[in-house]
């Protein structure tokens, strides 16, 4: 698969960059949150999850020692090469067609809040193409004042992550530019992102034939959804 860099997305720093602007050793180096705990307590126990955009598997190794059956998707073949214990996918989100169902579809990391509306309406219809009967997809979403509270940064293991701006490119677009700095590196990463009010974001699943289940968090940055012909 040929894989080329997307537009308005680009990143510095050592190692291998994907098409999105993400650098593989960086994604290996930051810990994993709560959020596999969060799954967990979301969807059945044993649950087969297509992990869609996986990275490194940050969340796909919790995941498996979970006992969840885990089939890992990304468009970095240098993402994949990090990935143990799982079945590996080769392809972006927006263009997958396993021909497959699962019993959840994670979309995780904001994805959902692509700058392309066209690539969100991909990525969205691939979740609801690869759900079976009775299965549900999680999504991440950025939290309410993600673009507002910049500059800010956190800790990520023995470095740390700035959000240096978030400067609108088009309508309803904006540019975020990320530095994380650590003691023997820093990288870099620019993607856009089109920030969605939750009736905006709601507006988004309506569009593919889903709905919202569930606001999974207090904040609403965890939902579970379902094919909107579901009762």
């Amino acid at each position: 698969m040929e894989v080329r860099r997307r537009e308005g997305y680009h990143g510095t720093g050592p190692g291998a960059i994907t098409p999105d602007g993400c650098a593989v050793e960086l994604y290996s180096r930051i810990p994993v949150d709560d959020s596999p705990d969060l799954i967990a307590r979301s969807v059945p126990a044993g649950a087969t999850i297509l992990e869609l955009g996986c990275g490194v598997g940050r969340m796909t190794h919790p995941l498996l020692e979970r006992g969840f059956t885990v089939t890992a998707v990304d468009e970095s073949p240098e993402m994949l090469e990090r990935v143990r214990g799982a079945r590996t996918v080769l392809s972006p989100i927006e263009t997958l067609d396993l021909g497959e169902h699962f019993d959840v579809v994670l979309l995780a990391s904001f994805l959902v809040h692509a700058g392309s509306e066209d690539v969100r309406r991909g990525m969205l219809r691939t979740c609801l193409d690869h759900l079976a009967a009775g299965g549900c997809v999680l999504i991440q979403r950025e939290g309410s004042d993600w673009h507002d509270v910049v500059p800010r940064e956190r800790k990520v293991g023995d470095g740390v992550a700035r959000v240096l701006s978030s400067e609108p490119v088009g309508p309803g677009v904006n540019s975020v530019h990320f530095e994380y700095a650590f003691p023997d590196a820093v990288w870099t990463q620019t993607f856009l992102s089109r920030p969605l009010s939750t009736e905006q974001f709601e507006q988004a699943l309506a569009e593919v034939g889903l709905r919202v289940d569930a606001y999974l968090t207090d904040d609403g940055t965890w939902v579970r959804a379902v094919p909107a012909t579901t009762t």
